[in-house]
């Protein structure tokens, strides 16, 4: 299989602060990875080094067969979907949500003076009835609820159909009844052949979607575990991560962890 991502030996500072250190991962074609791992591992950093949105200090870092440091990103852009509460941030309240789904076409975040295809209506409609949100189509993005934004994003991640789809958190901040719903809908997209390459970042081991089958474990800026979801995902390697003694449990495609004792 190709790989879509490569890091070897990435490093990256700021000032005297080492965020990520001596890191080597690789993502094939196909894959669905979570990376795991307690507040300030790396995670967002590697995820942002992944959307071309970083350069590494040290090391290479290759992204749909292109290197960092050798390739226009704003053109590789257009390749990646990202949602992530740093974009959310960017896309105006007073937007509507078709607008909020249809302008990653272009890669901006609120209309302006382009213009779009009957392809990219249906599109856009298609993503938001496959969220859930197509009966807010003509709803203001910062009227909607966080549950309903982070939906949106995802689906305006899609719009441009990547060959790479990142998500930074994307439960962050909902209550049960809409983790769940996305764990569903991001369950489906796992499962479709169809659907890009997909890495998912969490602090918790129970947003991991179904259908996802790899995990890498950060702890303060260093791989702690990597590989298929079975074999890194232990107690052991999960202690170690978090810094205390944990169980995990699987029932059928979700999983969870608790402190013992």
């Amino acid at each position: 299989m190709t790989d879509v991502l490569n890091f070897q030996g990435v490093t990256v500072r700021r000032g005297e602060k080492v965020i990520l250190d001596d890191v080597s991962w690789q993502v094939a074609d196909g894959q669905r990875w979570v990376v795991l791992g307690p507040n300030g591992a790396g995670k967002t950093t590697m995820l942002q080094l992944a959307a071309t949105r970083m350069f590494p200090t040290d090391g290479t870092v290759d992204v749909l067969g292109e290197r960092l440091g050798r390739v226009d990103v704003f053109e590789m852009r257009s390749r990646i979907g990202l949602a992530s509460a740093s974009l959310a941030e960017r896309i105006p309240g007073g937007e509507r949500v078709r607008d909020v789904v249809m302008t990653a076409s272009y890669g901006i975040t609120g209309r302006w003076r382009e213009s779009y295809d009957e392809y990219d209506e249906e599109r856009a409609g298609d993503l938001m009835s496959a969220f859930g949100i197509a009966g807010l189509a003509d709803r203001r993005f910062g009227t909607l609820s966080e549950g309903e934004r982070k939906r949106a994003q995802i689906a305006r991640s899609l719009m441009a159909d990547p060959e790479l789809l990142l998500l930074d958190e994307p439960a962050a901040g909902l209550d049960l009844g809409g983790r769940e719903e996305l764990m569903a809908a991001l369950g489906e997209l796992a499962g479709d052949p169809r659907s890009p390459v997909i890495v998912l970042v969490t602090h918790h081991v129970e947003e991991i979607p179904p259908g996802f089958g790899h995990c890498l474990l950060l702890r303060d800026g260093h791989v702690s575990a990597a590989g298929e979801l079975h074999d890194a995902l232990t107690p052991q390697h999960l202690s170690r991560t978090f810094g205390l003694n944990l169980e995990v449990e699987r029932h059928r495609d979700r999983w969870s962890a608790r402190a013992t004792g």
